[in-house]
């Protein structure tokens, strides 16, 4: 196989402060052997000075020196490693209520989400909100790893409890498929290697489960979406008719001999050519990068969609949203901001605060007349313009917005299109 070939898992971590993610991580990091050498000699040498009589794998993703002096991580750390299955880009967000914001940016893009429970501690109301934000963001698969069993003596009792109480409350969530797996980060009990301390547990190692969890299926492959990033007219003697369209698709399968529409004029062409990395190919799908080229000579400019003739998104002016709110300012009604949403940039104004949710108890707070940091809310929004949307939870690509301060061009919100 080659390696250009192999399948990217982006999965995210998270749990509560001392869960064990940063241990975690660097266990996955250390038992697939994905570190360097000088990298572990640096580790081995802080945990002998630290008077650890063990490495300290945490100290593998614990990046900044004065997180690592206040034992917590404090925003979104990704890291990038691979076996001979799969690549992998993990996000290590951190679990404190505050950082709600960071959890959403780094999950908003996971095949798979790592939720940690201390196997002592059992379900927390921060398990709760992790679940629920997995949840929201409709992340397809799940991991619930029982951690620190080598604390409980490894007891058979303690996991299944654990695991009948994450059943009883994911019930009320949509997350398709939720794997329990009991673990011992620090020892590397299932995490890479097979525990010889539990026995009693028939499944697989966390690792197994990430090489080989069926992500392809993720995707919407049903409604074509290609957003147009740019247009590409290369001003050589030889390509000078050459009216090439790029972007990512994020939805359906393009075939050469394609009837489709252009949004917003609705003119409708077929596909000519498709070209990946240069080379030709009859058909891309979803989150392919490619070019197109059509028969006919089409006005098109970044920002407009490519679609199906008789399957286009919606398309409005008006959008409700359930937000993460990311900025110190709070957010009020008449705020003008700046909406991106696929290739897309207008001006905005949000309209209407709908509610709050409660992340803990799932309950809906009335009457609201802000938003604050890390408040999860139903909006509405007035674009200046058309957008060309589906529903987030029909498809993550198409219904997702990232809302920006117009003053300061700062990211200020992340959205799902309801």
């Amino acid at each position: 196989m080659n390696y250009q070939d192999i399948e990217l898992l982006r999965f995210t971590t998270a749990g509560s402060v001392d869960d064990g993610k940063s241990t975690l991580i660097g266990r996955l990091l250390y038992d697939s052997k994905s570190i360097f050498q000088d990298q572990l000699d640096a580790v081995e040498a802080s945990s002998k000075s630290k008077g650890f009589d063990y490495v300290d794998l945490s100290l593998l993703t614990d990046g900044l020196k004065s997180e690592r002096e206040q034992g917590i991580t404090i925003d979104v750390a990704y890291r990038y490693f691979a076996t001979p299955m799969r690549k992998f880009i993990v996000a290590d967000t951190p679990g404190h209520i505050q950082y709600t914001r960071n959890m959403v940016t780094g999950a908003s893009t996971a095949n798979l989400a790592i939720i940690l429970i201390d196997a002592r501690k059992g379900m927390l109301e921060q398990t709760h909100r992790h679940a629920f934000i997995a949840s929201l963001l409709r992340i397809p698969h799940a991991i619930v790893c029982v951690n620190k069993m080598d604390l409980v003596d490894y007891s058979q009792k303690i996991y299944n409890t654990i695991v009948s109480d994450f059943k009883a409350f994911s019930s009320k969530l949509d997350i398709k498929d939720i794997q329990f797996i009991p673990i011992s980060a620090l020892a590397g009990d299932n995490v890479v290697n097979k525990s010889e301390n539990m026995p009693w547990y028939k499944g697989s190692t966390m690792m197994y489960h990430l090489e080989t969890v069926h992500i392809s299926s993720d995707y919407n492959h049903v409604d074509c979406r290609f957003p147009i990033q740019s247009v590409i007219r290369p001003h050589t003697l030889e390509k000078q008719d050459f009216r090439g369209f790029a972007g990512r698709i994020d939805g359906g399968v393009f075939k050469e001999g394609d009837k489709v529409k252009i949004l917003p004029s609705g003119f409708v062409s077929t596909i000519k050519t498709i070209e990946l990395n240069g080379e030709s190919i009859t058909e891309a799908f979803a989150p392919m990068s490619v070019i197109m080229t059509l028969e006919d000579e089409i006005d098109i400019s970044r920002g407009d969609m490519i679609t199906r003739e008789n399957n286009i998104p919606e398309i409005g002016q008006d959008i409700e949203v359930l937000v993460t709110w990311m900025n110190i300012k709070p957010l009020q009604v008449r705020t003008k901001v700046i909406i991106k949403h696929t290739t897309n940039e207008c001006i905005s104004m949000v309209t209407d605060l709908k509610y709050k949710v409660n992340i803990n108890t799932l309950h809906r707070i009335e009457g609201i007349d802000n938003v604050e940091m890390n408040d999860i809310a139903r909006i509405s929004i007035r674009t200046s313009k058309p957008l060309f949307y589906d529903a987030y939870k029909k498809n993550r690509q198409t219904g997702s917005i990232i809302i920006i301060d117009e003053q300061t061009n700062e990211t200020i919100g992340a959205g799902m299109i309801i």
